[in-house]
């Protein structure tokens, strides 16, 4: 039975009831902060009592649902992964360091704003938090007398907007990157704002110097002290990761965590089908729970145009050769691919100095869809290794039979 015959046949299987909260369970995941305007908000609060015992027996992640908001609050299984930044709403552009700071400072300054703001006076008060002297210590310092620095705020604002916790009321941001003129006027939503956090405990009580033993903190949970605790955090645990990330290998868990999967992968996985719709594929090396529909992704593979296209080449030529090429190795690749596809690709995608941008979104791409890893070598050197899953797009030659044998 094909992917699309089984989705058919199984929602033809479904009634109303399951559809819609299937519906529901998957506008949460795509989008974990849904506010009375999105389109599926009135069947996640249908459903709120089922969604919420589910992902908290399951997940242990926390529903709430009141007459204007939906927040899910999704914790990670993994705290150090990398390859899913806050990307700029219009141009996609993964957030800085300097961005996400300003995200923050933004916020504070939201939080004591009146119902409505406006631009300017969100860059003022972004200006007044960054003289804290932790900010200057750390040697971050901000401005807005240059475009590039207009344009940092601009996609804060814009990410804000997004999410619902500002609203645009009248105005442009384009014209404030331009010249820091032409304000724009926002209202502004803190019941959105206020469940914006998804931390175990309030920052302010966090005593930790390190950035990495803070994060620690804010995600900790309780130590489980019974067997049954115990089997409730591993099934927390695997159930965050199959829902969470692209590809689960068994090499990347603990030792408990493996076993836990491998004797439970049958129960974790069909609860999460029940729900989601999503299809279990296991294999030797692990799990992928695909998308029979493709949208419940934040990373499409393949994905049409020329950034899709030189992703496809690039994990195509990394799977049929089975080598770890570095990135200057790849960025040659892709110039030499430029050539052959000229008349298909977008005009600057076929200048030389492109290709090493093209390069790199596509193995950043591939990171995040967990098909390869970046490794240095013994000389220093970053090299591109491909993960298991990625062998299926692997391309062998054509066997051509000779004339008289027999099929």
């Amino acid at each position: 039975m094909t992917v699309s015959t089984w989705t058919t046949t199984t929602s033809a299987a479904m009634g109303d009831h399951d559809v819609e909260r299937r519906r529901a369970a998957r506008a949460l995941l795509s989008h974990p902060l849904l506010t009375a305007r999105d389109d599926d908000f009135r069947l996640v609060r249908k459903h709120a009592a089922e969604l919420a015992g589910w992902f908290a027996d399951q997940a242990g992640w926390r529903l709430t649902v009141d007459a204007e908001t939906a927040r899910l609050v999704k914790k990670p299984a993994d705290l150090d992964d990398p390859t899913r930044p806050a990307r700029a709403p219009k141009t996609k552009v993964p957030f800085t360091r300097r961005r996400y700071v300003l995200l923050c400072l933004a916020l504070a300054v939201l939080e004591r704003s009146e119902s409505q703001t406006t631009l300017g006076r969100l860059a003022d008060g972004v200006l007044t938090g960054s003289t804290d002297p932790a900010l200057t210590e750390a040697g971050i310092s901000f401005g807005m007398g240059r475009r590039e620095e207009r344009a940092d705020l601009v996609a804060v604002v814009r990410l804000l907007l997004s999410w619902g916790v500002l609203t645009r009321v009248q105005g442009d941001e384009d014209a404030f990157v331009s010249d820091g003129g032409n304000d724009v006027l926002y209202d502004v939503d803190r019941r959105v704002s206020s469940g914006l956090l998804a931390t175990s405990r309030g920052a302010s009580t966090v005593t930790a110097a390190s950035f990495e033993e803070r994060l620690t903190a804010l995600a900790a949970e309780p130590v489980p002290e019974t067997d049954d605790l115990r089997l409730r955090s591993l099934r927390h645990a695997m159930t965050r990761r199959l829902l969470d990330d692209p590809v689960v290998y068994y090499a990347d868990l603990t030792e408990a965590e493996r076993a836990y999967l491998v004797n439970q992968r049958v129960i974790i996985t069909r609860r999460i089908t029940e729900l989601t719709g999503l299809i279990p594929e296991m294999r030797a090396e692990g799990i992928a729970m695909l998308d029979p529909d493709d949208t419940l992704t934040d990373v499409r593979m393949p994905e049409q145009g020329t950034d899709g296209h030189v992703t496809l080449l690039i994990a195509t030529k990394i799977a049929t050769d089975g080598t770890a090429p570095t990135l200057p190795e790849l960025v040659s690749f892709v110039q030499a691919q430029a050539k052959a596809h000229s008349s298909y690709w977008r005009k600057t995608a076929t200048e030389p100095a492109a290709a090493a941008d093209l390069v790199e979104q596509a193995v950043a791409k591939l990171e995040a869809l967990n098909l390869l890893k970046r490794v240095r070598d013994d000389h220093g050197r970053t090299r591109i290794h491909p993960r298991s899953a990625l062998m299926r797009f692997a391309m062998t030659e054509p066997t051509i039979k000779k004339a008289g044998t027999r099929s």
